[in-house]
Parts: C-alpha cells; sequence; structure tokens
C-alpha cells in the first residue's frame, strides 16, 4: 500500500482517522499501532513477526541499559545485543544476496568455478522499509546508553514509536528522544489538522503531478538500447531522474509529516531545497536530512570526526558515505555513489580551508554542484557499472545512433514531457519549500492545497507509472 493510492487515501486513511478520533485517548495508541502493523503486513503479512520481534528486544534492552542496578558491563551488554540484532537482521535480509553474488565472481576469477552458497542466499526477499526502521528502532538504545533518551515506559508506546505507518517504510527517520513526549502527551486541535492535511495534499500533489511525470522520462532515457541514447537526451533524461527522486521522496516526506500532524506529531523536516546547494557538503546538510544528520552522530563522531587530525577526518568522510551508499542498496553502483560524495566532500574540505574559492558567483557554485550531482545519480540509477558507462559516454562523448535514437528524442522532447520537466526545474530551483508555503496557514493555501489534491487524484487514476523510489531502500 503507498500513499498515492485510491486504498490508502479512500479507505484505509479515512478508518484509521475515525477509528483514532473516535476512540477514548487511552486506546489510541492501541489503535494507531494496530493500523501501522497492517499498514506494513500489507506487503507480507510474515514481515510483521519479524518488526515485532525486533521491537521486543530493543526494548527490553532499553530496559536493562536504564536499570540503576545493573553494572556497566550489564548496560554495554545491552546495547551490543540491540546493535548487533539489528544490524544483523538487515544484513541477512538486505545484503546475504549481495554477499553470495560476489563470493560466486571471486571464485570463479580465480579459477575456482562456480561456488554454490545455501539457496536460501539467492532467495531472500527484502522486507520493505527494513532500512529505514532498523535505524530509527537501534538509535533508541544508543539514546539510551548516551543519557540522550529515557525509556519507553511501556512496549505499546515503544511499538507505537517504531511501526507507526506515516514515516515507517521511507522516514523521515526520527529518533526517539525527539519524539518521546509526544508519545506520553500530545495536542490536537483543528488547526494542527488541518495544517497537517495541507501538508498532506502539497506532498500528495507533488508525487502526482511532478514525480511520476518525470519518472516516466528517465526511465525510457535508462531504459534505452544500445545506440540509442544521443547526448541531448542523456542529459534530459539524467535531471528527470533527479527531479524524479527528489520530487518522490521529498514528497514522501512530506505526506509523512502531514500524516504525522494529524495524529498530533511533529516529524522533523528532511529536505531543504537540495538543489540549491552551492557545494556537495550543503547538499548533504539540504539532502535526506535525518539520514545525514544520523549518520554524523552516530557513525562519524563515534569515529573520531574531524578530531584525531586532518588525514583521520578525509577518511572518516570516506568511510561515512562508502556506508552510506551501501544502506542505499546492496549494489556496488551504490558504493561508488557514496565514494563520489565522500570524495567530493574531502576535496571540498580540503579546498575551504585553502580559501581558493570564495570568488565564484553563488549561481556558478549552484549549477556546479548540480552537475556533480547529476554525475552521481547515473551511478545511483543504472543497475551496473556497464549501464553506467554507457549512460555517462552518451551524456559526454557524442557517437553514431541508431534510427531508434530519433524516435527516443521525439519521445522525450515532446511538449507535455518538456512542460513537466520546466515546472520540475522552477519547483526544485525558485519555489520555497511546503514547510515555508504553509508557515503561516490561511484559508486560501488550504483551499489550494485541496485543489492540488483534487488535480493530483484526477491525474492519478490515469497514470499506470506510481512507484515511490525509496521504498526500496
Amino acid at each position: 500500500m503507498v500513499f498515492s493510492s485510491h486504498i490508502f487515501i479512500f479507505y484505509f486513511l479515512a478508518l484509521v482517522l475515525s477509528a483514532y478520533y473516535l476512540a477514548p485517548k487511552s486506546w489510541r495508541h492501541l489503535v494507531l499501532t494496530l493500523a501501522s502493523y497492517a499498514f506494513y503486513g500489507w506487503w507480507n503479512p510474515w514481515f510483521v513477526f519479524l518488526m515485532l520481534a525486533s521491537t521486543w528486544i530493543d526494548y527490553r534492552c532499553g530496559k536493562i541499559i536504564s536499570a540503576e542496578g545493573n553494572s556497566p558491563r550489564a548496560r554495554k551488554a545491552g546495547l551490543w545485543t540491540s546493535v548487533i540484532v539489528n544490524l544483523g537482521v538487515l544484513a541477512f535480509f538486505k545484503y546475504a544476496g549481495f554477499f553470495s553474488q560476489n563470493v560466486s565472481a571471486f571464485a570463479e576469477l580465480l579459477g575456482m568455478g562456480d561456488v554454490m552458497l545455501p539457496p536460501f542466499f539467492y532467495e531472500i526477499i527484502l522486507p520493505v522499509g527494513i532500512s529505514f526502521y532498523t535505524f530509527q528502532s537501534m538509535s533508541y538504545t544508543i539514546d539510551i546508553y548516551r543519557g540522550h533518551a529515557r525509556p519507553a515506559p511501556d512496549f505499546l508506546g515503544f511499538a507505537c514509536y517504531v511501526s507507526m505507518f506515516p514515516q515507517l517504510v521511507a522516514g523521515p527517520i526520527v529518533r526517539y528522544g525527539s519524539i518521546a513526549e509526544q508519545i506520553r502527551s500530545r495536542s490536537h486541535s483543528v488547526g494542527i489538522f488541518t495544517y497537517g492535511l495541507a501538508r498532506f495534499n502539497f506532498g500528495f500533489a507533488k508525487k502526482i503531478l511532478l514525480a511520476n511525470p518525470a519518472g516516466e522520462v528517465a526511465d525510457l532515457c535508462f531504459g534505452a538500447g544500445e545506440g540509442s541514447l544521443s547526448t541531448p537526451v542523456a542529459w534530459i533524461g539524467v535531471c528527470a531522474y533527479a527531479f524524479q527522486i527528489y520530487f518522490d521522496f521529498s514528497a514522501y516526506s512530506d505526506m509523512a509529516i502531514g500524516l504525522g500532524r494529524m495524529f498530533g506529531f511533529r516529524f522533523p523536516e528532511n529536505f531543504n531545497s537540495p538543489y540549491k546547494s552551492r557545494s556537495i557538503t550543503e547538499f548533504w546538510r539540504r539532502w535526506h536530512i535525518s539520514l545525514s544528520s544520523f549518520l554524523r552522530d552516530y557513525l562519524y563522531i563515534p569515529l573520531g570526526g574531524n578530531r584525531k587530525g586532518t588525514r583521520r577526518t578525509y577518511i572518516n568522510l570516506m568511510l561515512v558515505m562508502l556506508i552510506g551508499g551501501l544502506w542505499h542498496g546492496a549494489q556496488w553502483t551504490f558504493i561508488a555513489w557514496g565514494a563520489i560524495h565522500g570524495g567530493m566532500l574531502a576535496l571540498e574540505r580540503l579546498a575551504s580551508a585553502r580559501s581558493q574559492w570564495e570568488w565564484i558567483p553563488s549561481p556558478v557554485k549552484v549549477a556546479a554542484t548540480f552537475i556533480i550531482v547529476l554525475i552521481t545519480w547515473v551511478f545511483f540509477r543504472a543497475e551496473n557499472f556497464h549501464v553506467a558507462g554507457n549512460y555517462l559516454s552518451a551524456m559526454f562523448a557524442p557517437g553514431n545512433h541508431a534510427p531508434s535514437a530519433s524516435l527516443l528524442m521525439a519521445q522525450v522532447t515532446r511538449p507535455a514531457a518538456l512542460l513537466f520537466l520546466a515546472v520540475c526545474f522552477w519547483s526544485a530551483f525558485f519555489m520555497p519549500r511546503s514547510t515555508e508555503i504553509l508557515k503561516t496557514l490561511t484559508t486560501g493555501k488550504v483551499l489550494l492545497s485541496l485543489l492540488l489534491l483534487l488535480l493530483a487524484l484526477g491525474m492519478m487514476f490515469t497514470q499506470a507509472f506510481n512507484p515511490f523510489l525509496y521504498f526500496q531502500f
């Protein structure tokens, strides 16, 4: 079940909101938790038990860590149990297949023939959103150990936090310490609900009206056969993908934040106009903010951050971005994507220390940063290095093309496609963020959001293409 579907909007959400507000306050956590498990079980009911088991282990570990009579050794054992279980579950479901494929490839390279691991390594199904809820659940025990959060008073409240369907499968990653008080007690009002509804409507429109049309163009270009991709089409395609992944993911975050408000929760912002960034460093302060801050606080700083010398700082930056790339997917192209970003972060840190680039005008910096991001998106989108290499060759090395290139050019430059991409460009670089538009909520803005919702609903029923990209992570 996805947010941009009639089943979610007309049935699931309407039913859950009705049950939530009709239930006594003492039952609302139960209603929201059961609804969240139903939402998650829509893909595969068996994975509900996995999440429930993980939640129970982290809850018990939190109790062990916070118990006053426990020794430092017992507290540390509770912490490491939580970390190992969460990372173990993530590694098994997300990376076992990747590991088995590379073991076989390496053995073949050494002339050892086919090395067959147990068959289940090749048949593992990835639970949707596992990367998000394992990180979120693991941060709970780490924050308790560090003294940044108090343990959940009861299992139901903690289960509600881990499974909360608005941000369960694609974030933003919400830390328990930032939401603990809201779980204990939160405000509900017409104003808060109305803001949530308007924020959801803006996100829904962004998904349907911008992300989906851009995604169709991107798929045409990245799916082009050998020799069918001309240089202009390659650039149009990678720009389309850049807009698709941004509007798709930021739309999900808008909808998650809006849904959270409808139930009285305040989730953190996850995007801040990232394509307006003047450097890759700034890009990572604006893109997927909850993941960036998670990697900073739970990986970069514990590794030493910038406190152990210049050389170690660069190593830490590279290591964090490599792990960030691998977190996105069990594929070498994701690791390459992370490596490029890590290398750019290190280079920018070196350049800023020498103050060599301050004279460059901001628009030039924004354009250069966007081009670098586009190049990295090729690795993020491509299935393998062969596809990425062919696509980059088409972008930078014009050559002879098959007759099908003209047909593809006609498809991606049709007036409707160019109009959607122009709107995407204007929205990404010149429009204020949803949170800025709705900072002051007025009747006109609420009516505008409802109009956008109706327009998006009308288009939704005409679209066969309607994925959420970050669900696969």
